[in-house]
């Protein structure tokens, strides 16, 4: 038995060592003899032909049992609904009170440097006397839309009586002061139109860009170096950029930076390029320029120049909601193309009457803008001389903002250091800060920093206040950390 074994697996190799030996199966590679080669590629082909030839794996099918179906359930473990917190969730201060210049945290009453009371008017008699007015005549809210009853005559009112302010043929009335940004942008720009914004504008615009799908591309933070190669750059290298809407989206001073917007230079820039600009005056309505309608009057240009303006009315007029202005066209156009207008109930009528009545108030107090910018002046100095801190918004913007010198190089030890100070400053001397946190949805580019927002409120020694504590505890919290 064992030698027919033998003899076999002879008689195997000998048959093998034939088929290597054969002319057929040698190879002649830069002059040295290969053999076999052709036995072997014979041999893998004949493998991977009757790996082919075979039916892949099918599962049975039966139906489940339910005992399997049972254990499948209690293996499953489902997606949250939230990703999971890595830290506790930043918990601002209460306030308890109104949020003027002076309010009240803890029942301790603080210096207020977080609202954006821009002429001081929250709380102005004035204003509470208009609001009870209406509330007497409309009650509280409209319960309707625009287009459906909700439309009041204080409503247009108001609209005629912005439309005269600044100068415009038409404006609009929205209910909620983010809701015109976002939803004026994509009223007007579709998928497939370009947009160039800057890198630093606020949420609200933000939101505005991703929901007109449109194709965004930034510039560099108030550089119009960076803003005139963008646009360069989209009108030379794409052909049917004639065929495309075209707009420059920006704001006339930047909320995550306090710095303004050069707009004589935009325009310019506007006009080579052939695209129109949307402004968002938010935090310049009713603070820049010799009567406080904004950037335009500032900068010396036409508003008839700018294409789309928006503003909230949340901030200088101390009240609610938001408002766009242009022409007749860019208005009724929005009327039945704006979410934010068409599908919300409409301003409640007693805010809308407020605001009025803030315009008012500013034309004929012309002293609130020159005190609002006095107390700037009179800030940015003081706080140019913060150890380990700098400045780096506008000399007349309203919005004083601070960053750190020295960046640890991560946003939320930054973050970190920053809140050290503003809590410190509020339990120590009742000046209340606030540091400009972001949330996971907002996509700014631009660093952390504490916000100061400067109210014609403010008196000197509030101001003094602020900076002698900031000042002292800056000294303490980043001597350390250097």
């Amino acid at each position: 038995m064992a030698e027919a074994f033998m003899n076999f697996v002879n008689t195997t190799l000998d048959w093998v060592t034939g088929a290597l030996d054969m002319p057929s199966a040698r190879a002649q590679v830069f002059g040295f003899q290969i053999g076999g080669h052709l036995f072997i590629e014979v041999f893998l082909l004949v493998v991977i032909l009757f790996l082919l030839s075979q039916k892949s794996y099918k599962p049975p099918k039966r139906p489940l049992t339910n005992k399997e179906i049972d254990e499948l359930c209690d293996e499953w473990v489902p997606e949250p609904l939230i990703p999971s917190l890595n830290e506790e969730p930043y918990a601002p201060p209460v306030l308890e009170s109104a949020a003027g210049p002076h309010t009240v945290i803890n029942g301790k009453e603080v210096v207020n440097f977080s609202s954006a009371n821009y002429l001081g008017l929250i709380g102005h008699k004035k204003l509470l006397d208009s609001c009870s007015s209406a509330l007497d005549k409309y009650g509280v809210g409209s319960c309707g839309p625009r287009g459906f009853y909700g439309t009041i005559d204080v409503h247009l009112d108001f609209e005629a009586r912005i439309a005269k302010f600044l100068g415009t043929p038409d404006s609009i009335l929205y209910p909620f002061g983010f809701s015109t940004m976002f939803s004026a942008i994509p009223a007007f720009s579709k998928k497939g139109d370009i947009i160039v914004a800057d890198e630093g504008v606020h949420w609200a615009i933000q939101n505005g860009l991703y929901l007109s799908r449109s194709t965004v591309v930034y510039f560099k933070h108030n550089d119009m170096k960076s803003l005139r190669e963008t646009l360069e750059n989209i009108t030379s290298k794409n052909k049917r950029v004639d065929k495309l809407r075209r707009y420059i989206v920006v704001e006339a001073v930047y909320q995550n930076s306090g710095q303004i917007a050069p707009l004589d230079e935009i325009i310019k820039l506007k006009e080579k390029y052939k695209f129109r600009v949307l402004l968002d005056e938010s935090n310049s309505f009713g603070v820049l320029g010799k009567s406080g309608r904004g950037l335009t009057e500032y900068s010396g240009v036409p508003i008839e120049k700018l294409d789309i303006v928006t503003a909230d009315m949340g901030h200088a007029l101390a009240a609610e909601g938001g408002f766009c202005t242009g022409s007749t066209r860019v208005i009724d156009h929005q009327r039945l193309s704006s979410s934010g207008y068409v599908f919300s109930a409409s301003l409640p009528p007693y805010l809308a009457s407020a605001a009025i009545t803030a315009i008012d108030i500013l034309e004929e107090n012309p002293e609130l803008l020159s005190k609002l910018k006095n107390n700037i002046s009179v800030l940015w100095k003081e706080l140019s001389k913060v150890p380990g801190l700098k400045i780096t918004s506008n000399k007349e913007s309203p919005i004083v903002y601070l960053r750190l010198e020295k960046s640890t190089g991560s946003q939320k030890d930054d973050l970190c250091l920053l809140e050290k100070i503003a809590q410190r400053v509020l339990e120590e001397d009742s000046v209340f800060v606030v540091v400009s946190h972001r949330s996971t949805l907002d996509k700014c580019r631009l660093p952390v920093g504490i916000r100061l927002f400067v109210s014609a409120g403010h008196s000197e020694y509030d101001l003094r206040r602020a900076s002698e504590s900031l000042k002292r505890v800056s000294e303490q919290v980043l001597g350390g950390h250097d």
